[in-house]
């Protein structure tokens, strides 16, 4: 029997040979398009006052990037101090590499979704722009936050104990950097989540019944989890992090529920939903056929 709602597309059918081929094409234009936004975050200059003086080295767009960083974030009673003798440089690569890849993340979305547009329903596909448009905004709201709320704390937090063990407070620059790199990528990917979590919903794949019946457990992990990805900043650090994601995830449920009303995904699908034993009233898996507590048949 043919797949209800499928459209046949008119094109031809791919071979497995073929599929990997357009896969290593479009893996190649990812790699190329990060690859000269990286040179051109590394090359690109801040002004052009060099043109007039090409012999004095000229500001690289990358360097008032990062000093603006350090102007936003850092206290003004912590320096930054150079450790390493090749940290400066190696700042550079990296911070070049990250802002080149968002920079060139409109190709890379582009490519992941035509490689695997021929694959998807029609219903699907219709799905993909509420996601991606729901996606950005939750990453772009997380990636913020972690930059203009989450860092500055965490490096706040951290200097009542250089007076406590009698340190003057300087900060690696790699580590400075680091941080407030890796706590708002973090950070913007944790806002995410309830976006995954409506879709799985919305398929049948899952049930919010995950979360209604398992929110002790599931927020005391969820907290554990924030307090290993926040890199300092103790228990306060760890709940302005834990909080939204709380909020997020209770508004995901809301959202979640409009979905599940309606759906008509087979049960055979919904693998951690759970429904009630008909005659011990325990919560049981909906694919179990006897019940753990009673050990009486469900079918």
């Amino acid at each position: 029997m043919p797949d209800v709602g499928r459209e046949e597309s008119d094109a031809p059918k791919m071979t497995l040979w073929e599929h990997t081929q357009e896969l290593s094409n479009r893996v190649k234009a990812i790699l190329y398009a990060v690859f000269l936004s990286t040179v051109l975050m590394m090359t690109l200059p801040a002004n052009l006052d060099f043109v007039r003086n090409p012999l004095e080295f000229y500001d690289p767009l990358i360097g008032v990037i990062l000093r603006t960083v350090r102007d936003q974030i850092l206290p003004p009673s912590v320096r930054l101090i150079g450790i390493e003798l090749t940290a400066p440089i190696e700042l550079y690569v990296v911070a070049s590499l990250i802002f080149g890849i968002a920079i060139s993340m409109p190709v890379v979305a582009y490519e992941i979704y035509k490689f695997i547009d021929p694959a998807l329903y029609p219903h699907e596909r219709k799905d993909m722009y509420p996601f991606v448009t729901a996606f950005s905004l939750l990453f772009l709201v997380g990636l913020l936050f972690g930059y203009r709320v989450l860092s500055p704390f965490i490096i706040w937090a951290m200097i009542p104990f250089y007076k406590v063990v009698g340190a003057e407070p300087l900060i690696s620059v790699l580590d400075f950097y680091n941080t407030v790199f890796f706590t708002s990528l973090i950070t913007g990917f944790s806002f995410t989540f309830p976006v995954y979590f409506v879709l799985l919903v919305k398929y049948s794949i899952i049930s919010t019944s995950i979360v209604t019946k398992n929110r002790l457990y599931l927020y005391a992990a969820l907290y554990v989890v924030t307090a290993i990805l926040t890199p300092d900043g103790g228990p306060l650090g760890d709940m302005m992090l834990f909080l939204p994601m709380v909020i997020l995830i209770e508004l995901g449920v809301i959202v979640a529920k409009r979905y599940e009303k309606n759906r008509t995904g087979p049960a055979r699908f919904r693998i951690f939903e759970s429904q009630t034993c008909k005659f011990c009233k325990k919560d049981v898996s909906i694919n179990t056929i006897f019940c753990d507590n009673c050990g009486k048949s469900q079918k």
